[in-house]
Formats: C-alpha cells, structure tokens, sequence
C-alpha cells in the first residue's frame, strides 16, 4: 500500500484518522459524512452503518465463505445480545452467562494489558489500533482511558461485529472509528498509529509473516505491536492436534470443517522466533494469570492421557526504527 503523510488527510473530527483508499492506497478526501474519495484514482470509500468499507471486491469475494460459516457458528453459540447492557459489561461480565468463561479469559488479559503494559508506555494519548476487534469491545475501554482507537474487523454484523459496536456510542464523548478491513491489507498510511492490539485474531492470519508485517508498516518506530489470546504451544504437534480437534468438533455440530481459510491457528516458540527472525523484533512475553481452575489443565490432561491444553502468553514487541 502507498504511503503518503497522514497530514493530508482531511477527515476532521476530534476522532480524526488517515483512511486509505483501498484501491490505491492514497490517503482519501471526505465528500460527505458516509463518503470519501481517492483523489489518485477516483475510487469512492463509503460509510455505511457507521462502518467504514474498506474491502476491495476481491477481498470480499475471498472472505466471503469464511464470514458465512464464521457468523453462523458465532450464532448457534449464542454470542451476543439485543440488550445494551450487555457490552457496556465486557469483557469483565457476560451477563447472558452462557460464555462466561471466555469472557474471564479476555478479563484477564485486557486488565493484565491495561495494568503492566499500557500504563507504562505513555501518560499521553495514543493512536491505537484495535486489530480483531470484533464487536469493539476493547476500543471502547480504550476510550474510556482517553486513547484514540479505531476498530478493524472483517465482521460487520450487529450481535458480533463492528455494527455492534454502535451500542457503545452514548456512553463515548466522540465514538471510536470503525472500518471493515483485511488485516492483510490495512488502509492507513505508514506510521500512523503509536500502537496495534491483535485482540483474540493473530490466529486467524494464513501467514503471520505477512499480518504483523502489515500492522508493523502502520506503526511509527519505536511504537508497539501487542499480541494477545492467541493460542500458544511449547511443541508443534500439540497445536496441530488442537486444529483437528477442533476441525473434528465443527464437523460433528455444524456440519462443516470451519476450515475456509487456513489460518495459522496457534503460536509456537518456533514460530514466534522466526517472526522475530524475519522481521527483526524482540519479544517480551508476559503471562498473566487467570486462576488456579486454568493453571491445572496441564496436569489434568497428562494424568487423562490427553493432549496438552493451549496457554496464553500476551507478546509484545517494539517497532524497528
């Protein structure tokens, strides 16, 4: 994608942010509030439900299996809800109660990032992005800290996606921007952002290399990348296992593999250091903890003779200058 300077970019709000065309990838010009224009190649953005479009039709061609299996498995387990209250909640509180114990996952980590990681960085506002962001849950806590998120996902719908998100709207003095977007292909300038978040979605990436090279680029040097609850392994043969599980699993309920991309899936020591390898980072790994129930699975599942269970770590890494 091009890069041009984000100081051209006329979008003018006090939740101002550079959006490219995803055509061409020049910075893009607002005609009006629900459209923008690419002065370089006459490509037309267009908001739609507040959500900004930035899929090329290739992209949404491509992604198209994939969102139709992945929004009907998010339907049958009943994510989501009609009731406001319930995303004000997340993640501390799942007030459905019917994936509570995900939900303390994503608690865990988003009060370890916020506690450790986030209030030793800056005291100033950061330009952040919210990479998976699903229904915008983590962009708008974010917010509330004073920070300038804008919130990605290939989901637009309105119980899981960035539709959804909407909810969050009344309670925010200047609502977070939200846009549809590969994470293979981010429509923002070059060192726009200070940080990006991969929030529960590095997994989904059919190559890593390529996804965290895309978030490094909108990254200025010395800013940070995080990755979080991504599914982590000390050998490759238990990541892969857990992929044919889940594979197995999907096939039995659904009625299908869930396997339209093929995503990475899982983390490896091996595979984070030829990330760092390849893209000339340094790693830190941080591991919260999320209760003695979680840190036993380990040692349940060898003394049952199963597989051993993921871990999460949440690794960061600063931006190379």
């Amino acid at each position: 994608m091009t890069s041009t300077s984000a100081s051209t970019a006329i979008f003018s709000s006090s939740a101002a942010f550079p959006l490219c065309c995803w055509n061409c990838g020049a910075l893009l010009g607002l005609i009006d509030s629900r459209s923008a224009l690419c002065g370089r190649c006459g490509t037309v953005s267009l908001k739609q439900d507040e959500v900004w479009h930035a899929l090329s039709p290739r992209l949404a061609q491509a992604f198209e299996h994939f969102i139709e299996d992945y929004e009907s498995i998010r339907l049958a387990e009943a994510r989501g809800s009609s009731d406001p209250a319930y995303y004000l909640a997340l993640p501390y509180t799942d007030i459905t109660g019917k994936l509570s114990s995900q939900w303390n996952i994503r608690a865990s980590t988003y009060r370890y990032i916020e506690t450790n990681i986030l209030s030793r960085m800056t005291k100033r506002p950061m330009r952040i992005l919210d990479l998976g962001a699903g229904n915008g849950w983590m962009s708008y806590r974010l917010s509330l800290l004073g920070h300038h998120p804008v919130a990605v996902d290939i989901l637009t719908n309105n119980r899981d996606g960035l539709r959804a998100a909407g909810y969050y709207a009344a309670h925010l003095p200047v609502m977070f921007p939200r846009v549809q977007a590969s994470l293979d292909h981010l429509p923002f300038p070059e060192a726009a952002f200070d940080l990006a978040i991969f929030n529960a979605s590095f997994h989904y990436s059919e190559n890593y290399t390529k996804t965290l090279a895309e978030a490094l680029r909108c990254v200025r040097p010395g800013g940070t990348i995080i990755i979080a609850d991504t599914p982590w392994y000390r050998h490759e043969a238990s990541g892969l296992a857990m992929v044919e599980e889940k594979h197995a699993h999907f096939r039995s309920t659904y009625g299908f593999a869930s396997d339209a991309l093929a995503s990475q899936e899982f983390f490896t020591p091996a595979r984070l250091n030829h990330l760092a390898s390849t893209l000339n980072l340094r790693w830190k790994t941080y591991k919260p903890f999320y209760g003695m129930q979680w840190a036993l699975r380990p040692l349940r599942a060898k003394l049952q003779g199963r597989r051993t269970p993921s871990q999460f770590r949440i690794f960061t890494a600063e931006v190379p200058a």
